[in-house]
């Protein structure tokens, strides 16, 4: 007898139906075709045994089972629940009537029990698209597949419940979230806020540029300045996640097993913060079997890299396509899989070895040559694709003193929202969110300048020696201060704003 189920597998953040064909035939052979992995064949002892320890019958016949497409390599222990289906229902210990309308997701324990899944949501985004009823899964996972709408998801905890479902649909109801009533990204309450930082008036108006306009960031300054601080409370101004957004991230953090069962759904814009020894595989993207990387675990957020020289160069290097594609391709020989990778970039450093190059009140020990050295470590193309280059200055002691209270990260998002909406007004059509998205053609057509602007700005590329990639992003930055000002057209002191923020390209910074 032959009998159909289906299961999914994932591919990059995108998923992929299989077709378990399961065929009982005389003999007493077991053959599982259709380019399984060790895992998915191993799920023959793994699925024997659960049958044993609940009194369901493995058919002592030939069993062949095919995974279709057959040219598409299955990997994992997500096909056990499918392929245990398959097999009961082709010896005719569970009903056939509903097995095709649903599918059917789960790792077996040798006593029955289901175990969590990686990549539901991509799996329940495309049941969904190819009309499938609704999904069966372990109850971790549900609350995760349910925020997808017009699915319906059966929570299990048993191989027995499976059973009982299939014979009887009525027995287990399907799990309903509204996801309007947890889709809360209000920051409120959050422990982070930009009143706790004293001082650095500059910095945080710096911040809220980036934060209005998507732009990437980079804080030079003695430590102990406060740039980390400075970064850590960069979300908490940012603008709260679209559902759209919100799907993509959590897309992203399902395939790598990252999401809660309790939540099921990012609600809030992540913040990364890789450690300096970080490889450019994990931090791309990547591996034999690729998973998504820190940049696309940040996608729709933040990515913080903290002591920036310290990174090794070939792990800067990496991220130098993306920044501009705001997309990573992983190439291998069979497949190519696509990770979106739309991060703000905001990185801290020091300006030299010992920290205290510039310093006010404290005089450097390095030397011009180990300055340059040092900041030779960050190249000029990744220093380029960085929109804002501040320089943090130590908070003096009226300012660490002074108890009068400060504007807080509430006031600050509330205008960078207004800035966010100019910009979705502007871009409306074509599919950009943020000034830092446009490419060339927007930039001509958006970030249109006066000529006392162009006087100032062609005097600033000539002092400077600013490269034509650093043309287009004092642009784009002009065009985010004048959005918080409601300024229509970008004006002369936008542009002098926007030059400011390019230090680290100026001719012989480091003396």
């Amino acid at each position: 007898m032959l009998v159909k189920t289906y299961g999914a597998a994932v591919f990059g953040i995108d998923a992929t139906t299989i077709t378990i064909e399961v065929n009982l035939s005389p003999g007493i052979n077991f053959f599982l075709v259709g380019l399984p992995d060790s895992a998915v064949k191993e799920s023959q002892q793994r699925i024997k045994s659960a049958f044993t320890n609940n009194g369901y019958k493995f058919p002592g016949k030939e069993i062949t089972i095919n995974m279709a497409p057959a040219d598409i390599r299955k990997e994992g222990s997500v096909f056990d629940l499918s392929i245990a289906m398959g097999i009961l229902a082709s010896s005719e210990q569970v009903s056939t009537e509903n097995l095709s309308k649903y599918l059917i997701l789960g790792e077996l324990s040798l006593d029955g029990i289901l175990k969590p899944l990686r990549g539901v949501l991509p799996i329940a985004l495309n049941a969904r698209g190819e009309g499938f009823k609704g999904i069966v899964l372990p109850r971790e996972n549900a609350r995760e597949a349910a925020m997808v709408k017009g699915l319906e998801v059966i929570p299990v905890d048993h191989l027995n419940d499976v059973v009982e479902f299939f014979n009887d649909p009525k027995v287990i109801k399907p799990l309903k979230i509204d996801v309007q009533s947890i889709f809360n990204p209000v920051t409120a309450g959050n422990e982070l806020d930009f009143k706790d930082v004293k001082g650095q008036m500059a910095i945080k108006r710096a911040f809220e540029i980036a934060a209005a306009g998507g732009h990437n960031v980079v804080l030079i300054g003695p430590p102990g300045a406060g740039k980390s601080m400075l970064a850590k409370r960069l979300p908490t101004i940012l603008p709260p996640l679209s559902i759209e957004e919100s799907l993509e991230s959590t897309k992203i953090h399902s395939v790598v097993g990252n999401i809660s069962s309790d939540k099921g759904l990012i609600t809030e814009r992540p913040f990364r913060k890789p450690h300096h020894t970080i490889s450019d595989v994990a931090l791309v993207g990547g591996g034999g079997y690729p998973q998504p990387g820190e940049i696309s675990l940040a996608h729709n957020g933040v990515l913080f890299l903290d002591e920036l020289p310290e990174y090794k160069r070939t792990v800067l290097e990496v991220m130098r396509q993306p920044m501009e594609d705001r997309m990573v391709t992983i190439s291998r020989a069979k497949f190519t899989v696509d990770y979106p990778a739309g991060f703000m970039l905001v990185a801290a450093m020091n300006p030299c070895p010992c920290g205290y190059y510039n310093h006010p009140d404290r005089d450097c020990s390095c030397g011009s040559n180990n300055v340059q050295r040092y900041l030779n470590k960050i190249s000029g193309p990744l220093l380029d694709r960085i929109d804002l280059h501040v320089e943090v200055t130590p908070v003096n002691y009226d300012d660490l003193a002074n108890d009068m209270p400060k504007e807080g990260s509430k006031e600050i998002r509330e205008r960078v929202i207004k800035a966010r909406g100019v910009q979705q007004d502007r871009y409306a059509d074509s599919g950009f969110h943020s000034n830092a998205e446009i490419g060339s053609k927007q930039i001509r057509q958006y970030c249109k300048i006066s000529n006392d602007s162009a006087a100032v700005l062609k005097k600033a590329m000539n002092n400077f020696g600013f490269s034509a990639r650093a043309y287009d992003r004092i642009l784009k930055v002009a065009r985010t201060i004048a959005d918080l000002d409601f300024a229509p057209d970008i004006e002369v002191k936008h542009i002098a704003e926007a030059i400011q923020y390019r230090s680290l390209d100026r001719e012989n910074w480091a003396g």
